[in-house]
């Protein structure tokens, strides 16, 4: 059994607020019978991407398992890289910060979507060149694609302004390879589909939760939700069967 827990948007500003919702979770974490094999963090670490709050994401998600981390559109290159070096293990210097890490018996590609300055994601040339490369490379186990913008309409007419764009590219690189399954958050809502053939899973935003355009208004009348539980989403992998995936909202 390899149990990966995904964990997204936690935009942390240095409020209490924040601190306190994404806490919520590695506490849950933190009390597991087993622990988990791996963290991963699809993104929107800092709500800025200021120094100081990439400090606060490195204190607070320190664990005891290994913790593996991507940018989404309120993440900043540099800072992110120089903050979280001790998570973040990616060639070159600036953006786009794409990393491939084993943890265990999985490999994860990491692929950075974002587009500096902009809120939707973007793969460029070179970015989709490196992805298709590192997916014909062999690996004996499962292998996991985690990004920031899922490759979805979600039909909601602020959030589709900011997904990930010219998808076409996309789907080419990824279709046949020997993918797992595809992680992604930025929507801050779990998500469950599928893209190029493979499972896409979102996990739920933890600073806040967006409503769909049928559902509830938020309480405040905004775009997000920010009394809704925080959640995450586990995913559970046996070997010659089918993923897993669970999702929890601690209280």
């Amino acid at each position: 059994m390899y149990v990966i827990a995904h964990l997204s948007d936690p935009h942390l500003d240095g409020s209490e607020e924040a601190r306190s919702r994404l806490r919520r979770i590695t506490a849950y974490l933190r009390s597991f019978r087993r622990p988990a094999d791996v963290v991963v963090v699809t993104g929107d670490l800092a709500d800025h991407g200021l120094d100081a709050e990439y400090a606060e994401v490195a204190a607070e998600l320190a664990l005891d398992v290994p913790v593996l981390m991507l940018p989404g559109n309120h993440d900043v290159s540099a800072p992110l890289r120089a903050g979280l070096a001790a998570y973040v293990d990616a060639a070159g210097e600036g953006h786009p910060v794409h990393q491939v890490r084993e943890v265990g018996d999985a490999r994860f590609v990491l692929v950075d979507s974002t587009v500096p300055g902009e809120d939707h994601g973007l793969l460029s040339k070179d970015s989709l060149t490196w992805l298709d490369d590192v997916l014909r490379e062999p690996f004996d186990g499962p292998v996991f694609v985690a990004f920031h913008h899922p490759p979805i309409a979600l039909h909601h007419p602020v959030m589709d302004q900011w997904m990930l764009q010219e998808l076409d590219a996309f789907e080419a690189v990824l279709t046949g390879k020997p993918i797992t399954a595809l992680l992604t958050g930025h929507v801050h809502n779990a998500v469950v589909t599928t893209f190029a053939g493979h499972p896409v899973l979102g996990a739920p935003g933890i600073r806040s939760t967006v409503p769909l355009p049928f559902e509830p208004a938020s309480p405040g009348g905004g775009l997000v939700d920010t009394t809704a539980y925080p959640g995450f989403a586990l995913h559970v992998h046996f070997p010659g069967e089918p993923l897993q995936t669970f999702y929890r909202f601690p209280v």
